[in-house]
C-alpha cells in the first residue's frame, strides 16, 4: 500500500512538472512572438483597397490579382496556386484559399456567395477580416446594435474576445490572423466531428496548411 502511494504522488508530481514546464514555455514564447511576424494588417488592407478599385467587377481577378501583389510585397511567403476548401467553424460555412499559413500567422481569402452566420471563435490571436466584397454584420454579447463592415474596411477580433457575425447573402474576405494559430485550429476542426462529418475537407485542410508551415519553416518562418 505505501508503495503504491507512492509511486501516486511521484506520477502526479511527474505531471504537474511537465504542466508547469509547458506553461512556462508557453508564457515566455508568448512574450517573443511578435518577432516572428512578418506581415502587416495595413499593409494587406492597402493591397485590397488597390485591388477593389481596380477590379470590383471581377471577383475571381481581384483576387488573384490581390494574390500575386502579396507576392511581391512578401516573396516566397504566399501560395499562389488556387485551392479552395471548405471552411465549417462555429456554425458558419464558408470557402477559403490559404495564401499563407505559418505557425503564428496566416492569411486567407475566405468567403461565400450564398451568406452564412456563426460564432467567430475566442483565440489566442488577433484576426483582421478586410473586406472585398458584400458585407459583414457583427455584434459583442450586450451590444443592442450592430457593426457593418463594409468594402475596403477592415474588422479587428482581437485576441481573446468573440462575436456573433453575418454574412447577408454574400461575401468575401482577405483575412489575416497573428497569434498562436495551431491553437485555432479546434474550433475550425469540431464541427467536422459533430457536424459535418466531412473528413475530406479536413484531410485537404490538415494538408495545405501543413504543407504551408513546412515551407515557411524551411525557411526559418515560425
Amino acid at each position: 500500500m505505501f508503495n503504491c502511494k507512492c509511486a501516486t504522488t511521484n506520477s502526479l508530481l511527474r505531471y504537474l512538472f511537465i504542466a508547469t514546464l509547458a506553461v512556462a514555455l508557453f508564457l515566455g514564447l508568448d512574450q517573443v512572438k511578435d518577432k516572428c511576424y512578418i506581415f502587416d494588417q495595413y499593409k494587406l488592407q492597402e493591397v485590397a483597397q488597390k485591388n477593389i478599385e481596380l477590379y470590383s467587377n471581377d471577383t475571381r481577378l481581384m483576387i488573384n490579382k490581390i494574390a500575386e501583389d502579396l507576392d511581391e510585397v512578401y516573396p516566397g511567403h504566399i501560395q499562389l496556386k488556387e485551392e479552395w476548401v471548405f471552411n465549417n467553424a462555429g456554425g458558419a460555412m464558408g470557402s477559403m484559399w490559404i495564401l499563407h499559413g505559418s505557425l503564428t500567422e496566416y492569411v486567407i481569402i475566405f468567403g461565400t456567395p450564398v451568406g452564412t452566420e456563426g460564432h467567430t471563435g475566442r483565440y489566442f490571436a488577433d484576426d483582421y477580416f478586410i473586406m472585398l466584397e458584400g458585407e459583414q454584420w457583427a455584434y459583442s454579447a450586450g451590444e443592442l446594435t450592430r457593426e457593418v463592415f463594409k468594402v475596403g474596411e477592415m474588422h479587428h477580433l482581437a485576441r481573446g474576445e468573440a462575436q456573433q457575425y453575418r454574412i447577408p447573402e454574400h461575401a468575401f474576405a482577405l483575412e489575416y490572423a497573428r497569434g498562436w494559430i495551431p491553437l485555432m485550429l479546434p474550433f475550425g476542426f469540431l464541427d467536422t466531428f459533430f457536424s459535418t462529418v466531412d473528413f475530406v475537407t479536413l484531410y485537404h485542410t490538415l494538408r495545405l496548411y501543413a504543407t504551408a508551415i513546412v515551407g515557411e519553416l524551411l525557411q526559418g518562418k515560425i
